[in-house]
């Protein structure tokens, strides 16, 4: 779906990914508690990061590569609920939007409990809204089982996965990013296979009941995630000695504070009207989430329209997991080289303009062939896009409000994932063609591309003018007093020369 860092994100914002102990609420009139001063905290760089980068790869292979594989059970809801293109296009498109949208309250379940028990708790969710969903009557039940409580669990599950494993590598950050990525190509190769096997054997209602036991591992990969351990203990506590509101209202005052506070450190309005690279880089993504997931809603419908076997339509998306899995670990070695620092926007962008310019070989033919022309295609360029977006975002914005920063995306890119398989499921209903959705797919995405490129190459061409034009450093400094042009400070010769002058005046008046 990301300035440089402090040693780790806990380091500002005091302990985001565990709860505050009590002590913190026992503060009183006296010296500042930690509260005030933040604990730092020591990112490993490995040791147990290795662990908790395998969990966080597991994780998004369970949520980020789900809404995807539910192409495969697409003909089979239209048919059983009777849906349009457009009906059945809202459950996918409605988890996707909730997975992204849920950051903010996921935020809050973070800085109130900490990441490891959000994960788990994300795991219970998701797993419940698809075993329940499997029961459903009508496409409505599916709007509000799969579409919503499924995504609202992903969401808790992916996005505290993905900040805990910001805490644990600073120095290998970009590798470790982009390795967690994998973990899309690693579910879109497995869940593909999976779903189709369940499909062939119990139907899509079984279906949806084991995919949903099988989402309750996401509770095992939450609890190995482990808070990082502060670089010094805390302070001595100290306690208070004036009087304390009574235990509801005090509850309830907290609860509101909570809440208020979280809406304004969670979602970086501040940040966004401030920052204009920030401002640029969430509105290029917000377009391109547009037409970006699209075509892999669309590729398994697409092809068995035109008559592939429908294990051979699963077999594309599978490809295309893959190649995910062998380019992003080489990808995100290759940039964090040096040469590539500050230049990370532009290999998103160019990636990005290629992958939108794939999707029109979709309009040449339906053939296995093609279509694995254009898996290929798409594949390589989505894996650079999906290991650097993390990446570019934490060179957007300094590493303190990247959690803030994250949630705030989050929410304006749900808006075009909710409206844009509707919008190419309305596409399909009055034209009866799937080409037409990837060729708009197409026109999206590179023109976001071409957004974000031209638009941080102004930026970067307007700060190094800036940079330019501003006096160098090593100048010397102007005087602070001007001095009249007949008033001078004497100096060693001036003093030698008036006493020289005063002498010869002695002397004629001797004479």
């Amino acid at each position: 779906m990301a300035p440089q860092q402090p040693s780790s994100m806990e380091e500002q914002s005091g302990g985001l990914c565990e709860p505050e102990s009590e002590e913190g609420e026992k503060q009183g009139p006296g010296p500042p508690s930690d509260q005030a001063h933040p604990v730092a905290y020591d990112a490993p760089d490995g040791g147990w990061g290795w662990v908790v980068l395998v969990a966080t790869i597991l994780v998004l292979a369970l949520t980020l590569a789900f809404p995807s594989c539910i192409g495969i059970f697409y003909l089979d809801l239209q048919e059983e609920f009777q849906a349009s293109n457009s009906e059945t296009s809202w459950v996918p498109s409605i988890m996707t939007a909730v997975l992204h949208a849920g950051g903010p309250l996921c935020s809050v379940l973070v800085e109130r409990f900490g990441c490891r028990a959000t994960v788990m708790f994300g795991g219970v969710l998701s797993g419940f809204g698809m075993a329940v969903s499997s029961f459903s009557h009508s496409i409505i039940d599916l709007y509000i089982t799969t579409g919503v409580i499924t995504g609202l669990g992903f969401c808790f599950s992916f996005q505290p996965a993905v900040t805990i494993l910001g805490h644990y590598f600073v120095r290998r950050r970009p590798f470790a990013n982009a390795m967690s990525s994998t973990g899309t190509a690693l579910g879109l190769c497995t869940l593909p296979f999976l779903g189709d096997y369940l499909h062939s054997m119990l139907g899509w209602r079984g279906s949806f009941l084991v995919l949903g036991a099988v989402l309750l591992n996401c509770c095992v990969c939450g609890a190995v995630m482990r808070p990082v351990r502060p670089r010094k203990p805390r302070k001595t506590e100290v306690m208070s000695n004036g009087a304390r509101p009574p235990g509801k209202k005090r509850c309830t005052l907290g609860i509101f504070q909570s809440l208020a506070s979280s809406l304004r450190k969670h979602m970086a309005f501040d940040l966004f009207c401030s920052n204009l690279r920030f401002r640029v880089f969430s509105l290029g993504i917000t377009w391109m989430m547009l037409g970006f997931v699209v075509p892999l809603i669309y590729l398994v419908p697409y092809a068995s329209a035109h008559k592939m076997d429908p294990s051979r339509a699963a077999l594309l998306l599978s490809i295309l997991g893959f190649v995910n899995i062998i380019v992003r670990p080489t990808v995100g070695v290759l940039f964090s080289l040096p040469w590539f620092k500050g230049r990370h926007i532009y290999v998103f962008s160019a990636a990005l303009l290629i992958n939108g310019l794939s999707n029109s070989i979709c309009c040449i033919s339906a053939s296995f062939t093609v279509l694995l022309m254009y898996v290929l295609a798409y594949g390589l360029s989505m894996s650079v896009v999906g290991s650097l977006m993390f990446t570019v975002l934490m060179d957007t914005v300094e590493m303190s409000r990247f959690p803030s920063a994250l949630g705030l995306l989050s929410i304006m890119e749900s808006v075009t994932l909710l409206i844009g398989p509707p919008l190419a499921g309305i596409l399909v209903d009055r034209t009866d063609q799937y080409t037409y959705v990837f060729l708009a797919c197409s026109i999206s995405v590179a023109l976001s591309a071409l957004f974000l490129m031209v638009s941080f190459y102004w930026l970067d061409s307007r700060d190094a003018a800036l940079k330019n034009s501003s006096p160098a450093s090593g100048s010397p400094a102007e005087p602070a007093i001007n001095l009249p042009m007949d008033s001078s400070v004497p100096t060693d010769g001036d003093t030698t020369n008036n006493l020289s002058s005063q002498a010869e005046k002695n002397h004629k008046c001797m004479t």
